[in-house]
C-alpha cells in the first residue's frame, strides 16, 4: 500500500494544488482516466469544506490529505481539525449569530451533497477532534510489460 500525505495551510489557494497532486497519483495507482475530472472534483470539495470549517472555527492546524494506494481501490481522505458538537449541544448565542450559522451549515450540507454526487465510495465522520471525509474509486492493474 503505496500512501502519499499532504498538509497545507487552511488557505483557498492551496486547494488547487491539492487538486492537481490528488490526479497525479490517482493517474498513477490506475484510476479510469474518464473519472479523474470527478476526483479532481470532489477532492476540492472536500479541501474547499475542510478550509471554511478550519477558517470559521479558528484553527490554524494544516488541513491533512492522504492518497492510498491500495491493490484494487484508490482512497483520498481529508481530514480537518474543526471540532463539531453533537446536535442539542449548541449553546445558544456562541460565535455565529443566527443567520450566519445556518449560511455556514448549508454550504457544508451543499459541499457534501456534491461530494456524493461525484463519489459512489464515500463516508464522511466528525466529532470533537474533527472531521474526516474518505473516498474511494476502482483502479485497473497496470499491465505487465515483457
Amino acid at each position: 500500500m503505496a500512501t502519499v500525505e499532504l498538509r497545507f495551510s487552511a488557505l483557498p489557494e492551496h486547494v488547487r494544488t491539492a487538486r492537481l497532486v490528488a490526479a497525479a497519483v490517482a493517474r498513477r495507482a490506475g484510476v479510469d482516466e474518464a473519472v479523474l475530472d470527478e476526483v479532481r472534483l470532489a477532492v476540492g470539495e472536500a479541501c474547499t469544506r475542510a478550509v471554511g470549517l478550519h477558517q470559521s472555527s479558528g484553527v490554524t492546524a494544516p488541513v491533512r490529505v492522504a492518497l492510498i494506494e491500495d491493490e484494487k481501490q484508490f482512497s483520498i481522505e481529508v481530514g480537518d481539525e474543526a471540532p463539531r458538537a453533537a446536535p442539542g449541544d449548541r449553546v445558544p448565542g456562541g460565535p455565529l449569530g443566527d443567520g450566519e450559522e445556518a449560511d455556514a451549515e448549508g454550504e457544508d450540507e451543499m459541499g457534501l451533497a456534491v461530494i456524493s454526487g461525484l463519489v459512489d465510495d464515500v463516508e464522511v465522520t466528525a466529532g470533537e477532534a474533527g472531521g474526516l471525509i474518505r473516498m474511494s474509486w476502482p483502479t485497473t492493474p497496470a499491465p505487465l510489460v515483457p
